[in-house]
């Protein structure tokens, strides 16, 4: 018979030997991760966006941003509440019965509050630790100007107030025999 989920933790990993509940790991996997997924709802109907994002470890939270308009803005202004994920995937297993073939993975899944970002301040700060993730080699104000009043208003950026997170992975040894990476295609 199978556990009633829903009265632990939304956080609460039900596989307790692949939970992380090193804070320092899931801080640096989250800040490393090159891009997550943010599930919103909309009259019951869940919908998620990949994005590019940054954590703000200051703050606690996650930025991102999309277009000034589309679902995700409009699901963010009806409910607040989301849940966004990162993940990487590592070797497969294979084995000799089809029900032991397995994957080695990392993840963290945030729980919190997300909100427009109307303080322009603000936003052009997340927008600009955006660029330092992704363009650490580029210098704001040597290699790049900053984002206009007019770029700004072509966009919206969110922050998500982090209540939760839980980190989940499973790793093997090394040599565990057969195991290979996934093959990487251009799409």
């Amino acid at each position: 018979m199978s556990r009633n989920l829903h009265q632990h933790p939304h956080h609460q990993i039900r596989r307790a030997d692949r939970a992380v509940d090193d804070e320092n790991w899931i801080r640096e996997f989250i800040q490393a991760a090159p891009f997550g997924v943010l599930a919103t709802q909309w009259e019951g109907q869940p919908f998620i966006n990949s994005n590019i994002y940054v954590y703000d470890e200051a703050r606690h939270a996650i930025y991102l941003h999309t277009a000034r308009s589309g679902r995700t803005r409009a699901n963010v202004d009806a409910h607040s509440p989301v849940c966004f994920s990162v993940s990487a995937m590592g070797r497969l297993l294979p084995a000799a019965e089809a029900l032991k073939f397995s994957v080695e993975y990392s993840g963290v899944t945030v729980f919190g509050a997300a909100a427009v970002v109307t303080d322009e301040a603000e936003a052009v700060a997340a927008l600009r630790q955006l660029l330092e993730k992704y363009f650490p080699h580029l210098r704001y104000g040597r290699d790049y100007r900053g984002v206009t009043p007019e770029e700004l208003r072509r966009t919206t950026v969110y922050r998500i107030d982090i209540s939760a997170w839980s980190g989940k992975r499973k790793q093997v040894d090394a040599d565990f025999p057969g195991a290979f990476h996934f093959p990487e295609r251009s799409v």
